[in-house]
């Protein structure tokens, strides 16, 4: 099976690290398959992207869908196992880049008031859980055999408290865990499993962060290299982890920050 006829499945395609993770694959040569959920006013980004991506000589298959809605994971799935059985190869890997989810505080004000159990369910499913039902769709169903490879972008919010992000905060946490138990369960199918912490980046998903600017400005000065990371920087390392001889690095969280979280 060459590199051409793999396949790339990204849940979150369609901005920040999801689409230059689709660009990035896509000029590797992987025929690309995006999960987003965008609205009639983001749909033309969406289709500049896709023709971006098929200029690059691959494949190309969008679904505007809930990535944490089981019947539409189930219904994706379907179309993609026939876009497998039409085209050929399988999918290799599996980009977890989902952010959606509740940013307020957990107890609150009377100004801001905290969250309610309905938002904290829905901030773990999406950005959490979802990884699981996936992957372990993905597999049952034979779409990722030997080699494949699983990442989910996860930030320091797992351990480091920022207002008003506890839910995303214990989301990413339970992704972390998430893929430490799947590492261990697929390792023997030879399917790798590892989060990916990437440096502050200036993302739509960040800026909708209350005090975004401070993080921003704090994350400049500390890199040292001076500049925030890229979804590029992300991207282009996604690609390199993807290849053969990273089989034996698995159920770990990789910082791709360019330094930062080693400077004070």
């Amino acid at each position: 099976m060459t590199m051409q006829r793999d396949w790339v499945l990204i849940l979150g395609a369609s901005s920040g690290f999801g689409a230059a993770a689709a660009r990035a694959f896509a000029q590797a040569g992987h025929n690309i398959l995006g999960v987003h959920l965008d609205r009639s006013s983001t749909r033309p980004i969406v289709d500049a992207l896709q023709a971006d991506i098929r200029s690059k000589g691959v494949r190309c298959h969008f679904f505007n869908v809930n990535a944490a809605d089981d019947s539409k994971r189930d219904e994706t799935l379907e179309q993609v196992k026939q876009l497998l059985e039409e085209h050929g190869g399988q999918v290799q890997v599996l980009i977890h880049s989902l952010a959606f989810g509740s940013l307020l505080p957990l107890v609150g004000t009377e100004k801001q008031p905290g969250l309610r159990p309905k938002q904290m369910t829905m901030t773990l499913e999406v950005m959490g859980h979802s990884l699981v039902w996936w992957s372990r769709d993905l597999v049952r169903q034979g779409l990722m055999t030997r080699g494949g490879r699983i990442f989910a972008m996860t930030s320091s919010g797992s351990h480091t408290a920022f207002h008003a992000y506890g839910a995303v905060g214990a989301a990413k946490a339970a992704l972390e865990s998430h893929i430490r138990y799947l590492a261990m369960e697929l390792a023997p199918l030879q399917i790798t499993a590892n989060a990916i912490l990437a440096g502050v980046t200036d993302t739509p998903a960040l800026r909708k962060i209350p005090g975004h600017e401070s993080l921003i400005e704090n994350a400049t000065k500390r890199n040292p290299s001076q500049r925030l990371t890229t979804c590029e920087d992300v991207a282009a390392c996604l690609v390199t982890l993807s290849g053969q001889g990273t089989h034996w690095m698995t159920g770990n969280t990789l910082r791709v920050d360019g330094g930062e979280d080693i400077c004070s």
